[in-house]
């Protein structure tokens, strides 16, 4: 069992306040503080200490991968840690995006490596050959846009802003109510004439303000365009976020993101729990490279975005099922009585988000470490075995099923 040193990424569209407050420090610069990553990603590895003093986790794991992962992480991944646990911290809304099956992910990046593209390329799709599967926690109330709507209903939200270059969209979406219609409609806004663009964009956000005040079936989606168009001022996103689901998250829900289906954050604090890859494919809200027929061809229109609750797995520990073997997600209640930490044999990360914890090795308390909020550790396969004890919540990140 180690402590995590971890990095927080100052992304512009984070919050200046949200991560400071989970882990009881102070952001004195002001500067937003977006995501706190806990793993092993290559570009930003937690740090442990050791003997030998701090080392990036990733170099652990290099020097000891059967002790530190397992011999079931090994097998199925390598000596890749394969989820990243992140605090995600959303002031602005972050672009419109979709992932990659493993084997979408891994045709992608051998064809870009094949073709030369440099990885650091602005057109570079594909920065490695894996999947990026996903999972958000709402740990305050949180805004989304996620899936497609039906064709039906992305027709009415276009046709009730009254917009006359958006008729005959709304009157595909309403003929032909299919799936691939919405994906369709998605491809033809993203393929606007640029020189047409700022118009449409305008006349958009100008119909969405109004209505959004307005009862109605669309007025919260209509006021989201109101307010992103703040911080994506003229991008054709806008409009295309109307042909997704508008949501809200309570604190506890959570959302998964599985591969193809495309979806955004829009403002809100929670855990993500993904797979350790960088692949994303972007749809809008972004200044960043749209490749229009890679978006289509990885995009299940089809695909839903379904909003999970926790199930109660043990004593204290709540899971939330996800079809994925990258990872899992798990919220640890402990309120005075012990709880035992599922995964012996799995390697394993637990992150603190409100009051005390200790966790504790061995039957006879072997090591403990001391968690406040917004503090982390790794436990190791060969880690056995753990439980929390204090009165606190945590998230536990481990592998998925990978039998």
């Amino acid at each position: 069992m180690r402590l995590l040193h971890n990095q927080i990424q100052p992304y512009p569209w984070g919050s200046t306040t949200a991560i400071a407050e989970l882990t009881g420090q102070t952001n004195p610069v002001g500067t937003p503080q977006a995501e706190l990553w806990m793993g092993a990603h290559p570009a930003a590895p937690s740090a442990v200490d050791t003997p030998e003093g701090r080392l990036p986790l990733t170099e652990l794991i290099a020097a000891e991968p059967n002790a530190q992962l397992g011999a079931a992480s090994l097998k199925h991944f390598g000596t890749r840690l394969p989820f990243l646990l992140k605090v995600l911290a959303a002031q602005k809304a972050l672009s419109i995006q979709l992932h990659p099956t493993r084997a979408q992910a891994q045709a992608g990046f051998a064809a870009e490596e094949a073709r030369g593209v440099p990885r650091g390329a602005a057109e570079r799709v594909y920065v490695d050959d894996w999947p990026k599967p996903e999972i958000l926690c709402a740990l305050t109330r949180f805004e989304a846009l996620a899936g497609l709507r039906p064709a039906a209903e992305a027709g009415r939200a276009l046709d009730g802003l009254g917009v006359p270059a958006l008729a005959p969209i709304a009157a595909e979406l309403a003929a032909d109510p299919r799936p691939e219609t919405v994906a369709h409609a998605l491809a033809t806004l993203l393929s606007w004439p640029v020189a047409d663009r700022a118009e449409l964009v305008a006349q958009v956000v100008a119909a969405a303000t109004w209505a959004a005040v307005k009862p109605g079936e669309f007025a919260r989606a209509y006021d989201a365009v109101r307010r992103i168009s703040a911080d994506h001022p003229g991008d054709i996103g806008l409009v295309c976020s109307l042909l997704l689901n508008h949501l809200v998250l309570e604190p506890g829900q959570a959302l998964f993101m599985g591969a193809g289906g495309v979806h955004a954050y829009i403002h809100g604090t929670g855990i993500e729990l993904l797979a350790n890859s960088d692949n994303v494919i972007r749809a809008g809200l972004t200044p960043k490279h749209i490749d229009i027929p890679e978006l289509l061809r990885v995009l299940d229109p089809a695909v839903t975005v379904p909003v999970l609750a926790a199930r109660q797995e043990s004593p204290g520990v709540e899971v939330y099922d996800t079809p994925v073997p990258e990872f899992r997600l798990r919220r640890l209640t402990v309120d005075g009585e012990p709880v035992a930490v599922p995964g012996d044999g799995e390697p394993r990360i637990i992150l603190c988000v409100g009051g005390e914890a200790e966790v504790r090795q061995g039957d006879d308390d072997d090591e403990v470490l001391a968690l406040a909020s917004g503090a982390s550790c790794f436990l190791a396969a060969e880690d056995s075995p753990v439980r929390v004890t204090g009165r606190a919540t945590l998230f536990l990140a481990s592998p998925g099923q990978l039998s």
